[in-house]
């Protein structure tokens, strides 16, 4: 016995295992798939028989294309300037950049500034009405030196309809608000530049008057002429202004005298003729970097009146001074 070796699964004989074998799993037998016979769709019902469309044939070549077979005749150059000029670019912007037609079109730019310089000249006559009214009336003259509460009042309104203005859209651009806000705020300053111009005498304020025109002139003809961009110089122009405004509150709590006057007033005036150039030249458009949108006029004409207003301010504080 112990000649033989020890019995292992692996061995052919398993008689003398000491355990039974193993049953051996056998799966059940599966029925095997029928395939179903494809017969196909079964016929049509009798009173609908299908429908049997005929081979599609292919497109005919295309042939080339010449300028001959054209249904509309060539359009003329000056066909397609005048369309041009019946487009509408009112989705142009303000704040965008200076592209597109709208800038670009010489007819747009001219009308545009034909109606920036109309508006601006109607603020202008009514302004120097308003002044007339308070300079050679004498019972209005003695009226609003007495009381204040207009200067006040007025200033008050001009700022409502100023701040209107420049930050809602739908007031400067829709008509009629437009206009009407800007007529109320042309007849409040008036109101404040007639009260301001009592208190100076009539020399003074039509010279102060000639003064602010022939000024106004001249930069008007630099700014058109001249080959400098004004247009860049935006940033430092608003940085110049808040200094001066600075210094003006500054010096209204100090001792205030002739030179000091004139020197305050000449910086201003300075300053607001820079505005006079840079504003017009916004208008302009053309090879400048920065424009007025075109839909934008009464805005621009609000620029320009503001700019000639406090230059006739200072040049009166001028010559109020150096009278004196």
């Amino acid at each position: 016995m112990g000649d033989h070796p020890p019995p292992y699964p692996g061995n052919q004989n398993q008689t003398n295992l000491p355990y039974p074998p193993a049953a051996v799993y056998v799966p059940p037998q599966q029925p095997g798939y029928q395939p179903q016979p494809t017969t196909g769709y079964p016929p049509q019902q009798q009173g609908y028989p299908q429908p049997m469309y005929p081979p599609q044939q292919g497109y005919p070549p295309q042939q080339g294309y010449s300028a001959q077979d054209t249904p509309f005749p060539p359009m003329h150059q000056n066909e397609a300037s005048g369309i041009l000029k019946e487009t509408n670019y009112d989705y142009v912007g303000s704040d965008e950049p200076v592209d597109g037609m709208g800038f670009d079109d010489k007819a747009i730019r001219r009308g545009f500034i034909r109606k920036v310089y109309g508006i601006l000249t109607s603020q202008l006559v009514l302004t120097g009405a308003l002044i007339a009214l308070f300079m050679f009336c004498h019972p209005v003259k003695m009226y609003v030196q007495r009381n204040m509460w207009v200067y006040l009042t007025s200033m008050g309104v001009m700022l409502v309809c100023l701040i209107a203005m420049a930050c809602c859209e739908s007031v400067r651009r829709k008509a009629p608000t437009n206009f009407i806000f800007l007529f109320i705020f042309t007849v409040c300053e008036g109101i404040m530049l007639g009260t301001v111009s009592t208190f100076y005498d009539v020399d003074a304020v039509i010279i102060a008057v000639g003064i602010t025109c022939g000024v106004v002139f001249a930069l008007t003809v630099f700014a058109f002429q001249t080959k400098y961009d004004f247009t860049t110089c935006g940033g430092a122009l608003c940085a110049v202004l808040v200094i001066f405004i600075i210094a003006g509150i500054i010096m209204s709590f100090l001792p205030q005298t002739k030179w000091t006057m004139i020197g305050y007033g000449s910086a201003g005036a300075l300053i607001f003729s820079l505005y006079i150039v840079y504003d017009t030249q916004l208008m302009m458009g053309g090879k400048h970097k920065y424009a007025v949108s075109p839909e934008e006029y009464v805005f621009a004409s609000l620029n320009l009146y503001l700019d000639i207003i406090n230059l006739f301010l200072y040049i009166l504080m001028i010559v109020g001074a150096a009278k004196k």
